[in-house]
């Protein structure tokens, strides 16, 4: 399959033939931005163990692939050389407080701008649509509610299947149970998980410049193409509609 060059997007790669029937996007760092939440709540567990705090821009270098993942790189800049009954621990521990922050009011997530405009026009063309993350499906969803991004009716956590991105089952798994062919969807996030896993799966992808890619700069990712802006998606795939016919943004 040819890989573009990573830039501006204009429009679908000719050589897809068709626009996509379904678009599956990330969620932190594409949809959402949850960086707040995530280092409150790693935070939080290292304390517990004597770890000191962790700074915001650190955190935002270390998210990618998942919840054990960030454990284990947080330990490691850290500096403790943890065994795995305490990986094991910081996990459960780090899982348990992101959802009490979620619960108790404490959450600082919040969509990107376009996000909720994008997803109704998109769903408003008649596109299937998912979430594929490697963030547990109980978090995810309780983010996407928190978000006011609910509407999205599938979600693929990282514990939803056996492999999380940048393996391409998540991304397999998600047009499965939409009833598309991978060929026929369209992937979006924000790093090279996402890139590699749609490459895997056979599809296109587009990324956002603004979100998480484990400290490496977006706009260098190996994608179709960078998405300035969510809302400008619907225009690209050629699902141009009447004002009239367009769900009105709120606020």
């Amino acid at each position: 399959m040819p890989v573009a060059e990573p830039g501006p997007v204009g429009r679908l790669p000719e050589w897809r033939g068709v626009p996509p029937r379904a678009v599956l996007f990330d969620l932190d760092g594409t949809l959402i931005d949850t960086l707040g939440d995530i280092r409150l709540s790693l935070n939080r567990a290292l304390a517990e163990r004597g770890i000191g705090a962790l700074e915001l821009e650190v955190v935002r270098a270390l998210i990618g692939r998942g919840a054990p993942a960030l454990i284990e790189r947080a330990l490691e800049h850290a500096g403790h050389l943890a065994d795995s009954d305490l990986r094991r621990a910081l996990l459960e521990r780090f899982l348990a407080l992101y959802a009490a922050i979620q619960a108790n009011g404490e959450s600082s997530a919040v969509a990107y701008p376009d996000a909720a405009i994008t997803l109704a026009r998109l769903e408003a063309a008649g596109l299937k649509l998912a979430v594929v993350t490697n963030k547990s499906r109980a978090l995810a969803i309780a983010a996407l509610e928190l978000a006011g991004l609910s509407s999205v009716g599938l979600v693929v956590g990282g514990d939803t299947c056996g492999r999380r991105k940048p393996h391409p089952e998540p991304l397999v798994h998600a047009c499965a149970v939409l009833g598309v062919a991978t060929g026929h969807a369209l992937m979006v996030g924000d790093s090279a998980n996402d890139v590699a896993a749609a490459r895997g799966a056979g599809m296109p992808v587009f990324c956002v410049p603004y979100g998480y890619n484990e400290g490496q700069d977006p706009r260098l990712l190996p994608c179709d193409g960078i998405l300035e802006r969510l809302a400008d998606l619907p225009e690209l795939l050629g699902l141009a509609l009447a004002p009239r016919d367009l769900p009105r943004a709120s606020g």
